[in-house]
């Protein structure tokens, strides 16, 4: 599974045990309220504050467990964001590197008298107009030699497609050992939300 399809049906399932817990504290605040007017209300109710109190408690455990998922699954992310981005501006380096090393090349061949392609020259006059000044009267030393032809040191790559980068789709297509999040029903929580507002208004002794 994908890390961020498993993030999406985590955070579904946290959502879902969220409003279960909001609505078995509102259950147990509402039976604390009935328990407190009623005369001998907490003997009274004690088993149904025993089961609310034991679902609610269970909820919630399912719902750690949930969190402490999601809170591996957002530190894998950021382990892979962190690891593209990485990967991005070492080879951005990289191309700096090779970049250099060919205008170097491109003044060497112009100091020569060698014949290099305008876009070439234009390079290199980008880089150092100092230079390229240096290597056009080095050249000019050179004039009486014979004058090699060059291709363009960057053809290839005017060529090829820049290599997009994107960590945050990176991130959120790399594999996870996380399973499938747990959606079976807490033991209890369906019939307790489905009773009354206060649950049962019969006393259960």
């Amino acid at each position: 599974m994908k890390i961020g399809e498993a993030q999406k049906l985590y955070r579904a399932q946290r959502a879902s045990l969220l409003e279960q817990k909001q609505k078995l504290l509102k259950k147990r605040e509402d039976l604390e309220k009935k328990m407190n007017i009623t005369p001998d209300g907490k003997e009274i109710y004690a088993n149904e504050a025993a089961r609310l109190e034991l679902t609610l408690d269970a909820v919630t455990q399912r719902f750690d467990e949930n969190q402490e998922v999601l809170d591996r699954l957002v530190e894998e992310r950021v382990l892979v964001w962190n690891a593209e981005v990485s990967r991005q501006q070492s080879d951005v380096m990289q191309e700096k590197s090779d970049d250099m090393a060919k205008i170097m090349e491109v003044a060497r061949r112009i100091g020569k008298g060698a014949k290099v392609p305008a876009s070439d020259e234009k390079k290199l006059m980008d880089y150092s107009m100092e230079v390229y000044l240096a290597a056009k009267n080095l050249a000019m030393l050179n004039e009486r030699k014979k004058r090699e032809k060059y291709k363009s040191l960057w053809e290839d790559e005017d060529d090829r497609q820049r290599q997009e980068y994107d960590p945050q789709e990176k991130a959120e297509n790399a594999g996870t050992s996380v399973g499938l999040p747990d959606t079976s029903p807490v033991e209890g929580v369906d019939e307790i939300l489905s009773e009354g507002t206060a649950l049962s208004d019969t006393p259960t002794e």
